[in-house]
């Protein structure tokens, strides 16, 4: 659908730019007179290359998180910190210089310099924050400009460190199951590697000089090792070229869609991740409710926050429909990819007016669910990895060791 880009008056003549999606541009100037806004530029946008813009966004991102690589532990001391001290009765000011004075990693020391400096100039907090989008994220940028708005920033930045060592939490135990299979795995390629490319290969003198017809499978083997060890630095070159195309395919929205769909249908683990999805979802949208940020803006902020092309796809649908009239529970029902237990409680929560509260208990219903999947996986992993490698390994050693034996039993009948 072709998008338009405006610039209208609201009905307190407020100047408001942005686009819209329409199939005209009749059709796009009647759906801004519907929401009674005076129109003082209307034209269609020109798009070269959907992807690119996307691409280029996030590619600039993660080199920015690259360049200033912090620690969620560090953010999440920082916060609960800055929320403490302002508690107090700390200025700002003096908050942040004493964070700065305090602060031993040496990258984050130096962005605490820079807000205190432009903290001193006049700006406000979110502002500042904004200069960095490598090391806060928006959500993190738009609730500190909330708290400002409304004058609650004490109580938001409570909100945030408690949200941030949440996620901290969960973070932690999914990578913990994470780690070891990965471990694991990336440890059995390498050994393969290491056998095919070196080992076998100098057994095949020793199968030379059997002068008898080896298995099938000793030969193939071989074959590939003499292969590898003739072409090692083609396929290292091969294999750095093709993690770094998929790296790149995965930044585009096309490619990001395709990894995040396939990884929510991956057995166990993607129940994993969803639970976390969900999670994440509930939380973000309980507390910026309760922090007073308006629906629509909740859903762009939380469409941010889910880290899946599948869940922000979601969202921004179900945006549209609130937007259209539907309410959140309903909209968020159409888009068939959020459970029915979230869609009962945030229906309950517009009903009783305690959306922000509902939504929160969704969260916390699903970290529990993430937990317990983790303490599950984490004791079923480690046997059939165990069996994984084990097994492999004794494939190896058979096929590689089988033809001596052969030829020992062949000596022993002479």
């Amino acid at each position: 659908m072709p998008l338009f880009e405006y610039i209208v008056r609201n009905e307190e003549g407020k100047r408001l730019e942005g686009t819209i999606e329409a199939n005209t541009l009749n059709e796009a100037n009647e759906n801004l007179l519907k929401k009674k806004y005076t129109i003082v530029k209307l034209s269609e946008k020109e798009v070269v290359f959907d992807f690119l813009g996307p691409f280029l966004d996030r590619l600039s991102l993660e080199v920015e998180k690259m360049k200033n690589k912090i620690p969620l532990t560090t953010l999440v001391f920082f916060t609960r910190q800055l929320s403490t001290m302002f508690s107090a009765g700390l200025t700002l000011e003096k908050s942040i210089f004493f964070l700065s004075q305090e602060e031993k990693h040496k990258k984050f020391k130096k962005i605490l310099g820079n807000m205190d400096k432009n903290i001193k100039r006049g700006m406000l907090l979110s502002d500042t924050l904004e200069r960095n989008p490598g090391v806060f994220s928006n959500l993190f940028i738009s609730m500190v400009r909330a708290g400002e708005v409304s004058g609650k920033l004490s109580e938001t930045l409570e909100e945030l460190a408690l949200y941030l060592e949440s996620v901290e939490e969960t973070q932690r135990k999914v990578k913990s199951a994470m780690y070891y299979p990965i471990f694991i795995i990336g440890f059995l390629v390498l050994t393969l590697f290491l056998t095919f490319t070196f080992l076998i290969p100098s057994f095949s003198s020793v199968y030379d000089s059997l002068g008898s017809e080896l298995p099938y499978y000793t030969v193939l083997m071989v074959s590939i090792g003499e292969w590898l060890q003739n072409n090692i630095f083609s396929v290292l070159f091969l294999s750095f070229i093709s993690i770094g195309s998929v790296w790149l395919l995965f930044l585009t929205d096309t490619g990001k869609l395709l990894k995040d769909r396939f990884l929510l249908r991956v057995p166990i683990f993607g129940k994993i991740i969803k639970d976390n999805i969900l999670s994440k979802f509930s939380k973000t949208f309980g507390i910026l409710v309760n922090a007073g940020v308006p629906v629509i803006d909740t859903f762009d902020l939380v469409k941010k926050v889910v880290d899946n092309r599948v869940y922000e796809l979601a969202i921004a649908d179900s945006k549209e429909s609130i937007e259209n009239g539907l309410n959140i529970s309903q909209a968020l029902k159409n888009t068939g990819e959020f459970p029915s237990v979230m869609i009962q409680l945030l229906s309950t929560g517009e009903e009783t007016g305690e959306i922000d509260t509902l939504a929160l208990k969704a969260s916390e219903f699903y970290t529990k669910q993430v937990n317990a999947s983790v303490d599950r996986l984490t004791s079923i992993i480690e046997p059939a990895l165990i069996i994984l490698v084990g097994g492999v390994i004794g494939v190896i050693i058979i096929a590689t060791y089988l033809p001596i034996f052969h030829f020992g039993n062949a000596m022993s009948n002479m």
